[in-house]
């Protein structure tokens, strides 16, 4: 899937499909909160391998596919903080509201520096 993406951003359209976990049995709010982080913070732990990996390399196909990699994961980490319905967001926001700003306001940041990479 992931390299369907990538074959495809190259011609201007972005296919990424994010998968729900939903976590069944006996979980406490703490805990469902832990579990719920664990997806938008490995999406933010790729995005910054990503970023690295762009940095190392002035032009070239590897720095496109790390600019994109950076790219997509930083947006998957930031959708899933919506605190609606089911998604990730919601779950966190109701554990800790710190844990909650940390990882949104990470995910912004990277959105941000986005602005500041050529990949020409």
């Amino acid at each position: 899937m992931l390299l369907l993406a990538i074959f495809m951003s190259f011609f201007g359209f972005v296919f990424a499909a994010p998968g729900a976990v939903m976590i069944s049995g006996r979980v406490d709010k703490t805990r469902n909160g832990k579990i719920s982080a664990a997806g938008p913070v490995v999406n933010l732990i790729l995005a910054f391998l990503f970023l690295s990996i762009s940095m190392m390399y002035s032009a070239g196909l590897l720095k496109i596919i790390a600019f994109y990699g950076f790219f997509i994961n930083s947006w998957l980490a930031l959708f899933n903080m919506f605190p609606v319905w089911n998604l990730d967001g919601a779950k966190i926001l109701r554990w800790d509201k710190k844990v909650y700003g940390i990882i949104v306001a990470i995910a912004l940041l990277f959105l941000f520096l986005k602005n500041f990479i050529s990949i020409a």
